[in-house]
């Protein structure tokens, strides 16, 4: 039975800008954490994979010092999961108040993927709940049962490494070859080839820019018949006309994986 991975983030929705850094900043505020992350300072923190590893950036000797946090790493480590958890906290009141929607094609392409008979799943760094949230979120709660998630400190390393999809290739009990991944960073797409997977980007607002060298296609996003999508990109030969259907991840999983160095 082939497979239908998605990324979270950017991908089910385009959170970052309005729902996780929102939701840092307020964390920050609430431990009365001498900083704020800008819009620019988070594009530089998301190419760290995971919420604890960017929060643990601010771990410098000057700041530890500025904020009276621990200086031994079994006390930072506690303060930086104490402020996840809460981070998390704040970030799933934000989905669960509808304030971040799903992006174009996301519950139209979860139907016909369930209704083809795929195998559904999430692979994210992000925390479970915050996960789960944005999933039932996008999909509503009777396909959300469907999917296996993979999400949060479950794995020794996070995107780019592959060990997140080798984790759910491994759990689904699948090939590499049986799955398609849809992503839209340069961090997520480098996990997913090295995993061996066909790979899907839908750029989202922080990542148009990025390297998606190695994609089988690459879009504005999946797109619905009164949301266009606009291909960016089509290594694979496959070229959907108006938006993505489950007939192009069919001929999709068709097409020879290339090897990307």
């Amino acid at each position: 039975m082939p497979a239908l991975i998605f990324d979270c983030d950017g991908v089910l929705a385009d959170t970052e800008r309005h729902g996780h850094l929102p939701a840092f900043n307020r964390a920050f505020e609430e431990f009365g954490l001498d900083v704020r992350w800008s819009e620019d300072d988070y594009a530089e923190k998301l190419r760290i994979g995971g919420g604890k590893e960017r929060m643990a950036t601010l771990l410098t000797p000057r700041f530890v010092r500025q904020n009276s946090l621990p200086t031994d790493p079994d006390g930072q480590g506690d303060a930086l999961a104490a402020w996840h958890r809460r981070k998390t906290a704040i970030y799933t009141a934000i989905v669960e108040a509808g304030e971040l929607p799903a992006r174009p094609g996301i519950a139209r392409i979860t139907r016909e993927a369930a209704e083809a008979g795929f195998h559904l799943a999430v692979a994210s760094t992000s925390a479970e709940a915050s996960v789960l949230a944005v999933l039932r979120h996008a999909v509503g709660a009777e396909l959300a049962a469907r999917f296996r998630v993979f999400a949060g400190d479950i794995v020794p390393a996070k995107k780019p490494a592959p060990d997140i999809y080798e984790l759910a290739l491994r759990e689904m009990a699948i090939r590499a070859d049986e799955a398609v991944v849809v992503e839209d960073s340069a961090n997520g797409l480098r996990a997913a080839l090295a995993a061996g997977l066909r790979t899907i980007v839908t750029v989202s607002s922080y990542t148009a820019d990025e390297d998606f060298s190695g994609a089988a296609l690459v879009l504005s996003s999946l797109g619905d018949p009164d949301e266009p999508a606009t291909v960016l990109a089509a290594d694979a030969g496959i070229r959907p006309t108006d938006f993505v259907r489950i007939s192009d991840i069919a001929a999709l999983l068709a097409t020879p994986i290339r090897e990307h160095p």
